[in-house]
């Protein structure tokens, strides 16, 4: 039987995880840009306050944080 333990889907040890990955932020404050959707009259911060989470659609070039944002998200609706 193999003792090594096996490795997850989404977790790689933090070594050797891409740079980009491991800076990623991981809540809406360390989220640098888009104000318009994090600041403190902010869309995604309003509807958070008021827990009123609607269908979004994220739209725009590599690596404008399209990814990472719904990543905050579902983690902090717990989705």
């Amino acid at each position: 039987m193999d003792n090594r333990a096996k490795p997850t889907l989404f977790k790689a040890p933090e070594g050797s995880r891409p740079l980009a990955e491991r800076m990623r932020p991981k809540t809406f404050d360390d989220f640098v840009g888009q104000d318009h959707l994090l600041g403190e009259d902010g869309v995604v911060r309003k509807m958070l306050s008021r827990n009123n989470i609607r269908s979004m659609v994220y739209w725009g070039p590599p690596g404008t944080g399209k990814t990472t944002l719904a990543r905050l998200l579902a983690t902090k609706i717990d989705a």
